[in-house]
């Protein structure tokens, strides 16, 4: 056991939060001075931004004349959405331009553009920081929204990536009526406009492909009007080069940040109960598109305002020290607890005999 492991040992879980906090954020301060370009924050968003943007368009270009496969524009252009995705989470933490109010708010609407099947981001911000006071507990809305905690079966499967399902199913839940009416309305709110023509544009895609490949299969193949087969070229377009790379970005960030989060029963405002690293390998295709989350996000739990790239490189750093400190790493009993922190003595058994 290292110098540091044997010093946070005898500490509490609340200890061990700030241990792991000063040494995260040392290290931080340390990559800056090692590489001073991490100090021009603004800039290096506002860039990371103007490279996300250019490389949609360009690969959207590209397809749309005939230069691009369809699906490899697909997984270019999840793969820059989850960029934005990753600057819409520093923006709401005010990283960007904290200070100057027109660029800040510009970069949120650029980064809402490039991923329309979400919330408004000025909406999500209320969500998202109170997600890190209530983190885990039945108040974590933004968790929750997205199936923290809800038993693995067939509903959590439709649910974790489509938002309209998930929506669906909670409001087919819903308890009354008066319930279920104001489900459906804060919806209608919170994903308005963008993400609600995202989602029509996915379903009416889905719907009219559906008909022609059954309808074909029998033999009685719809004949399809000029303008209708014309519009549907360009939902096609428009589903190959933004609403398809998000919905794939949208299933793997929700599956993989689903999965990493605590629910249920961890204690309120302890920090290393809320959140465990989930990186194994044969999750490196999702966090292809969700931009190594599941391996980097707990660290965001400890160091709060850290930019995505400064943990990113902060990573095995970091992983070090929050081992030592005793954040769980790939504790996959999770997929089985629904999201609670609680094993059993057969797991931890078993958890034992592979650290041994």
């Amino acid at each position: 056991m290292s110098n540091d492991s044997a010093s946070a040992a005898p500490l509490n879980d609340h200890q061990r939060s700030a241990y792991i906090r000063q040494k995260v954020m040392a290290h931080g301060t340390e990559l800056r001075q090692r590489f001073p370009i991490l100090l021009h924050q603004d800039a290096l968003g506002a860039g990371i931004l103007t490279f996300a943007l250019l490389g949609m368009f360009g690969s959207a270009a590209l397809y749309m004349n005939g230069y691009m496969a369809w699906w490899l524009c697909v997984l270019l252009n999840a793969f820059f959405a989850s960029l934005t995705h990753e600057l819409e989470h520093d923006l709401i933490h005010s990283m960007y331009f904290r200070k100057q109010r027109i660029p800040h708010n510009l970069m949120l609407a650029l980064v809402w553009l490039a991923r329309p099947s979400t919330i408004n981001p000025w909406v999500r911000r209320h969500l998202h920081l109170n997600h890190h006071k209530v983190s885990g507990t039945e108040q974590d809305l933004e968790e929750r929204a997205i199936t923290n905690g809800e038993p693995w079966g067939l509903a959590r499967l439709l649910m974790v990536g489509d938002n309209v399902m998930s929506t669906l199913i909670r409001v087919l839940r819903a308890p009354t009526a008066k319930v279920r009416w104001h489900m459906i309305k804060r919806s209608l709110m919170v994903y308005a406009p963008l993400a609600l023509l995202n989602w029509s544009a996915w379903y009416l895609f889905l719907g009219f492909h559906g008909i022609d490949l059954f309808s074909s299969a029998l033999g009685m193949p719809v004949d399809w009007s000029a303008s209708t087969l014309q519009f549907m070229h360009g939902v096609d377009i428009a589903v190959v080069v933004l609403v398809g790379p998000n919905v794939l970005r949208t299933f793997c960030l929700h599956f993989v940040s689903s999965n990493m989060h605590y629910y249920g029963d961890v204690e309120p405002g302890n920090v290393i109960q809320q959140t465990q690293v989930l990186n194994p390998w044969w999750l490196w295709p999702l966090q292809a598109f969700c931009f190594n989350f599941g391996s980097s996000h707990a660290i965001h739990h400890f160091v709060v305002k850290e930019p995505f790239y400064i943990r990113q490189l902060s990573v095995p750093f970091a992983h070090k020290v929050m081992r030592e400190a005793g954040v769980r790493f790939n504790d996959f009993g999770t997929f089985t607890r629904a999201n609670r922190w609680q094993r059993t003595e057969q797991t931890q058994g078993n958890e034992q005999a592979q650290t041994a």
